[in-house]
């Protein structure tokens, strides 16, 4: 009998000393050449298209040896592929990956027929984005047919929230410390449109704004000669979970324009949207 209970008690045994052994390793199932195989493919965007291998020793303090054989397995795994003058960028494997994960976002799939509505009341470019860091991740758009302003923004495109109608409305309705947590000096780098946004404290009396009035205007900030409107979308408790925006060439499109003629459709589709994700009808 004392040997039936000791081997009744040994399965409870080993699962304390698993579950000990767990809390013991913490990071234990931690692959940490996958780790640095995604921080490398993490340093590609739209203002690093294509970079040299030993930029990406620079960027990420890998060494050489390691970096030369990560983008080696990478490139036969298709994720990245060689140009012309050496360099590397994503390959067709990222681009499925992303494409499919991005169609896969149930905002995405939510907001796809209010978007056409939109898109065909307007007869101008819709585009629907979240954040990521402190980037607008384009996950959906319908471009207007007769315009080349931004013809390079594309589904998978980012562009920094803080020269973005959509990152601002997002941004907006985040707490004080969530919002320097993500902005900082090095969010407002790099050469944008003409009266693109360039402090912190610019930057937050446009987020008031946009909390305020429920949607935002901008002209001439993320590309010059574009302007946009967008409103939020909100997800079940209220959280805003992605923002949609119209965009227009500036020179057809007053400020007042902007607001009278697509800022009723726009807040009917965001709305709409919302309410499909479970938001709070506003």
């Amino acid at each position: 009998m004392v040997a039936d209970r000791a081997a009744a008690s040994m399965p409870a045994m080993a699962d304390e000393a698993a579950s000990t052994d767990g809390a013991r390793t913490g990071r234990s199932y931690r692959v940490e050449a996958l780790a640095k195989g995604l921080r490398l493919l993490s340093y590609f965007s739209a203002e690093r298209p294509a970079l040299a291998v030993k930029e990406l020793v620079d960027i990420s303090g890998i060494p050489m040896p390691t970096v030369f054989r990560l983008v080696a397995t990478l490139e036969e795994e298709r994720y990245l592929e060689r140009t012309v003058d050496g360099k590397v960028r994503p390959g067709t494997g990222v681009l499925a990956l992303g494409f499919a994960a991005l169609q896969g976002l149930d905002v995405v799939q939510t907001s796809a027929a209010i978007m056409r509505e939109l898109a065909a009341t307007t007869g101008e470019t819709v585009n629907l984005g979240v954040l990521y860091h402190d980037q607008v991740l384009f996950v959906a758009r319908l471009p207007r047919t007769n315009t080349i302003l931004a013809a390079d923004i594309r589904v998978g495109s980012t562009v920094p929230a803080v020269f973005s109608s959509i990152g601002k409305v997002i941004l907006a309705h985040m707490s004080d410390a969530e919002l320097t947590a993500r902005i900082d000096d090095r969010s407002f780098e790099g050469t944008w449109g003409p009266r693109a946004v360039r402090t912190l404290d610019d930057l937050r009396a446009q987020l008031a704004a946009a909390r305020r009035d429920g949607y935002l205007v901008q002209r001439d900030e993320a590309i010059p000669g574009l302007s946009s409107i967008a409103a939020p979308i909100r997800q079940a408790g209220g959280s805003v979970a992605a923002a949609l925006n119209v965009a227009v060439p500036s020179a057809e499109y007053g400020s007042r324009q902007l607001v009278d003629r697509l800022l009723p459709p726009l807040l009917a589709a965001s709305r709409e949207i919302s309410r499909r994700m479970g938001g709070p009808a506003l």
